[in-house]
């Protein structure tokens, strides 16, 4: 899922060296948290107008991890 998330990232970003992604262990909801770091420069193209990539990296996460049985959040920091 880690790796998902930074080759998704990456190819929307001009610095794909700076994209970073921590992993928070499970919440007592059973939620795994994705942490996205990218560059400064970079969070708008991660983020998009009114928010919809940011929203269809998490719609494509979610439905990743649905097909493994987990329930996970991404943010981007």
């Amino acid at each position: 899922m880690k790796e998902l998330l930074i080759s998704l990232a990456s190819g929307l970003v001009e610095n794909p060296d700076e994209v970073t992604v921590t992993v928070d262990e499970p919440n007592a909801e059973g939620v795994t948290v994705y942490r996205l770091h990218v560059a400064e420069k970079d969070m708008g193209r991660v983020i998009g107008k009114q928010g919809r990539i940011a929203n269809a990296i998490r719609v494509v996460m979610r439905a990743a991890a649905s097909r493994q049985n987990q329930n996970i959040s991404v943010e981007i920091e």
